[in-house]
This record gives C-alpha cells, sequence and structure tokens, in this order.
C-alpha cells in the first residue's frame, strides 16, 4: 500500500462541503465510540451496522457515502482495537483508553461514491455532500494504476489548503544491487544520527530556527482572541481566524521541513547500506522529560525510523532495531561499562584507553547488538511488521506514515 497526496483546487462553496463531510465523518466516530461504552461486547461488524442506523435517525449522516460512513465507524474501532491490544500487552502506564475526537481534519472514502476523471487529473465525488468535480494538483500521474487498486480516496483539510490521498494497493518490492555494507545508527539531540564508520549528521533544529517567528505569530493571533466570546459561545472575530491560520501555516512548514529530511537521511542511508540496526527508542516516555522534550521532539526520530523501515522494505534491506540499554555507557573496545552522565561526550575507556566520539561508540555497539539478532528476528524489530505497514486506515489527523516523495 501506498499513498499519493494531490492538491485539490475548488470554490469556496466545495470547501464548505468537504468540512461539512469531516465534521459528519467525526460524528459518527464519536457515535460509534459512545455505543461501545454503553453497550459491552460489540464487534467491527456491530458498529458497522450501526452506521446504517445513524443515517436512518440524522438527515445529515445520510448525506455521507454508505462506505465513508463505514469508515469513520472502522476509525473508532481502530482506537478500541489499540487499547485491548495495549491492555493485553501490560503495557506500564496508560494504556490509551479511546477518546471522542473534536478537531478531526479527514473524511475517507472507500471504493465508492468517487469518480476519476477520464485523463485522471479531476476526482468528482458522488455523495450528497454536494464535494462536486476538484481538480487535482500534483506531481504523480494516476494512470499507471488500475481504478480497481486503488483502495481508499481521504480528504484532508491542513492549515494551507485541501489535499485528496490515493491509497493504492501495489508491490513496493524494488530490487537493488547489494552494497556489502553495514552500518549502525545512533540518534541523538548534538548530532541528528552519528554511525558506526564516524560519519555524522548535523541536526537541522527546524523548530528552534524558526522558534521566534512561531512565538510572535502566537502573540499576534493570542492578542485578537476574546474570552467574552468564548463564553457566549460566539464565534472569535475574522481577524482572529486569520492569524491562528498564519499560526498554523508556520508550524506546517516546520513539520514538512523536518519529514523531508528525515525522508532524505533514510533514504540515503538505506541505500549505501545493506543492513542497517537502531536503536529502538520509546519517544512517547523520553518526551516526558520536561527539559528535553521540546528537542526530542525537534529531532523527529520516530518519523526518521518510520522511513528508516518503509525504505528497508521496498528496497529489499535489513532493519534492526535493538534495545538501547547501555549502548552509550559500555566501551565498543573492551565491551566493559563506563558510567558518563549525559553532559560527557567523550567516551574514554580507562581499562582499554579507547578514545572516540560518544555517539560514534553508541553505533558501534548498536551495529554489534544488531548483528548479533538479525538471525533470530528478520527484517524488523521483534519480528513485527514496520510501523507504516500496519492497518489501511488513515489517521484522524490526516497524516499518513508511507507517503511518497516527488524529491526521491
Amino acid at each position: 500500500m501506498i499513498i499519493y497526496e494531490f492538491k485539490v483546487k475548488g470554490k469556496d462553496k466545495q470547501y464548505s462541503a468537504i468540512d461539512d463531510a469531516i465534521r459528519t465523518s467525526q460524528f459518527i466516530q464519536n457515535k460509534c465510540l459512545r455505543l461501545w461504552m454503553d453497550i459491552k461486547g460489540l464487534t467491527k461488524y456491530d458498529l458497522n451496522k450501526y452506521c446504517a442506523i445513524l443515517a436512518a435517525e440524522f438527515p445529515f449522516a445520510d448525506e455521507l457515502n454508505s462506505m465513508a460512513r463505514q469508515s469513520a465507524a472502522e476509525r473508532a474501532w481502530s482506537a478500541i482495537a489499540r487499547f485491548f491490544d495495549n491492555c493485553k500487552k501490560k503495557l506500564k502506564g496508560k494504556k490509551g483508553f479511546p477518546k471522542f475526537k473534536n478537531n478531526c481534519r479527514s473524511v475517507e472514502y472507500k471504493t465508492s461514491g468517487w469518480a476519476l476523471s477520464q485523463n485522471r487529473k479531476a476526482i468528482t465525488f458522488r455523495d450528497k455532500k454536494g464535494i462536486g468535480t476538484l481538480k487535482l494538483k500534483g506531481t504523480y500521474d494516476l494512470n499507471h494504476y488500475n481504478i480497481k487498486q486503488i483502495k481508499r480516496v481521504r480528504l484532508v483539510r491542513r492549515a494551507d489548503g485541501y489535499y485528496a490521498q490515493f491509497a493504492i494497493d501495489i508491490d513496493l518490492k524494488v530490487e537493488t544491487q547489494p552494497t556489502n555494507q553495514i552500518v549502525g545508527i545512533d540518534m541523538g539531540l548534538k548530532y541528528f544520527i552519528a554511525d558506526s564508520k564516524g560519519n555524522v549528521e548535523p541536526s537541522p533544529r527546524f523548530y528552534q530556527k524558526s522558534l521566534k517567528q512561531l512565538n510572535r505569530a502566537n502573540r499576534s493571533y493570542s492578542k485578537k482572541y476574546d474570552p467574552a466570546k468564548k463564553k457566549a459561545k460566539i464565534r472569535q472575530s475574522s481577524n482572529y481566524r486569520k492569524a491562528r491560520n498564519t499560526y498554523a501555516r508556520k508550524h506546517l512548514r516546520v513539520s514538512r521541513q523536518r519529514k523531508e529530511y528525515c525522508k532524505r537521511v533514510a533514504y540515503s542511508v538505506i541505500q549505501s547500506n545493506d543492513l542497517v540496526a537502531y536503536e529502538d527508542l520509546n519517544v512517547k516516555n523520553m518526551v516526558k522529560n520536561r527539559h528535553l522534550a521540546k528537542s526530542i521532539s525537534d529531532a523527529g526520530w520516530s518519523t526518521f525510523r518510520q522511513w528508516l523501515e518503509y525504505f528497508g522494505y521496498k528496497y529489499g534491506k535489513i532493519t534492526v532495531a535493538v534495545a538501547p540499554h547501555n549502548t552509550s555507557q559500555n566501551c565498543s573496545n573492551c565491551g566493559l561499562k563506563v558510567k558518563k552522565s549525559l553532559s560527557t561526550r567523550t567516551h574514554v575507556c580507562p581499562h582499554c584507553n579507547y578514545v572516540e566520539d560518544r555517539d560514534v561508540n553508541a553505533s558501534i555497539n548498536i551495529l554489534k547488538l544488531g548483528l548479533t539478532t538479525v538471525g533470530h528476528t528478520g527484517s524488523y524489530a521483534r519480528g513485527d511488521l514496520p510501523s507504516w505497514r500496519v492497518g489501511a486506515s488513515l489517521l484522524s489527523n490526516g497524516e499518513s506514515r508511507n507517503q511518497e516523495s516527488p524529491l526521491l
């Protein structure tokens, strides 16, 4: 499965219809979640059947395509199934109990309710929401694929406009010549990555570089916020909405910069090596450190890992995630433990007098761990599929993890 994204062009009336479809999808998702909370023992198929009841009860729900309603119910069930899986795995802390959505930004259609034009440069939505025909602006050519290969079509709202995503069922495997190279990667804050060959990639710190502009935009739209209107449930002024959109656009730009950077680095690493070992970091817990949370989020480790696994699967390369425990403390030369604080950036072993950069030393240890486990785990950590291949439904915020880049 691969995702192709196009920007859609239409009229303001059509954009309002897309917003209405997104709100309806959110309504159905929340209703399905409420039904699951009220009645124990419901299954995925019970939620799908409930969509027809909602369509008969609410006229605005009936206007949405039937498969789009089912897709909204599947999103609710996806959150429920994830909660059950976390409980079975006995994860520490909160298990991710499903929550009601209040800011969905996408609606998903399956194989009906839409039709591509003959040249496949426009798409028409046939339900009663009145979206109509939208022009597709992008660099991809959908003529290479059969219509039956397009399993889902999603309309996504972002700060800079509306987008259409096509989930296409194709084989991602690409044959490449072996490079006879292996590498271990340590992800850090001083360097984005440091490998076992001594190469380092500087951390771009896109958020830190844009922080001044972001703070200025934040102050600008905060000054236009009227608490009295919020209390009286009156819509904020148009100047406030414009300032908020400007602020959101700046954050979107930083997010795209980080994503493209992670994508290019991951692509370069995969193309240069046959085996890549990296740390199995629990970023969700790491960002709880209030002193480093902003820097960790700015680094984009999770995004980099997702793209590393994706390109590894696509080009037939082996990617192995190893436990990060003591990879920075142990000496890569003699194997003995050398305790050091986070501020100590150079590894100096008192046992064998080995001196190396802290991150490079860790990357060598990661490679050794990867080589000892690769024969037992296959291509992925713990034998699991990579994160981007788990599930075919889109997140409610409109993000997709396996979206190709036109630059690669």
